[in-house]
């Protein structure tokens, strides 16, 4: 997602149905509830790589537990499926969302893109909840398994839905910018998310907001800045030593 501590350029040209077309040749959209696009306009591949992928160091873990908060369209989970299909590791993916975008929308942005031929995005779009359902109707979770791949996505409010406790070697905390979406970023969430880590395990964000960066600092983690996918100058990796 795009940090409010950066200005926000033109949109990239948009293809039928809304779709953007982000530089790199990966494909994003826009989010009528919180006004921004769900992943990086500059790239949305490369942020996901960049930001998430190796920024928690999950491209070279044997077996990654990956924790992901806003699973949007997909895009980490993606790549994520991708680079462990090409490594042969086994992969255990957790994300919550508490907003699901239609299925056809996750499709669409996925077509052609890295791990849209892998078996369990197939099988988890096929599970995905129909469009229009409301938050009532929607099913507590999906879990599908195909390929090496375990997923389960738990529609809740990360907010208030129980969490893992000291399981994931990765937490990508991928929430829609902290001016849109404030509440995932504040010191109490975030200490509540960082237990999700397990001793070694790493957080990857896009955003390098002070504020962020005290609140990773504050629950603990050691802090890193590092350099920012396109567009963005720095992003931070946090590590839950022990």
């Amino acid at each position: 997602m795009p940090d409010d501590a950066s200005p926000l350029p033109a949109l990239p040209d948009a293809a039928p149905g809304g779709i953007l077309l982000t530089p790199d040749g990966s494909r994003t959209a826009h989010n009528t509830r919180f006004g921004e696009a769900y992943g990086s306009r500059h790239g949305a591949a490369a942020q996901a790589r960049h930001v998430f992928l190796e920024g928690t160091g999950t491209h070279v873990h044997p077996a990654p537990r990956v924790l992901e908060v806003g699973f949007g369209l997909g895009v980490n989970f993606r790549a994520t499926v991708a680079d462990a299909a090409a490594r042969g590791a086994a992969l255990a993916y957790h994300a919550f969302e508490f907003d699901p975008a239609p299925r056809d929308l996750l499709r669409e942005v996925g077509n052609g893109g890295q791990g849209a031929a892998h078996p369990v995005w197939e099988a988890l779009l096929a599970a995905w909840p129909e469009a229009g359902l409301s938050p009532q109707d929607l099913p507590q979770e999906l879990q599908v398994q195909a390929g090496g791949v375990s997923v389960t996505v738990t529609f809740a409010d990360v907010l208030t839905a129980a969490l893992p406790d000291a399981w994931a070697s990765a937490l990508y905390l991928d929430g829609f910018s902290p001016s849109r979406n404030p509440e995932v970023w504040t010191p109490e969430f975030v200490a509540r998310v960082a237990g999700t880590l397990a001793p070694g395990g790493v957080l990857g964000t896009y955003s390098a907001a002070g504020h962020v960066r005290r609140a990773l600092e504050a629950a603990g983690l050691r802090v890193e800045r590092r350099p920012g996918a396109p567009g963005k100058r720095e992003c931070l990796r946090a590590v839950r030593e022990g």
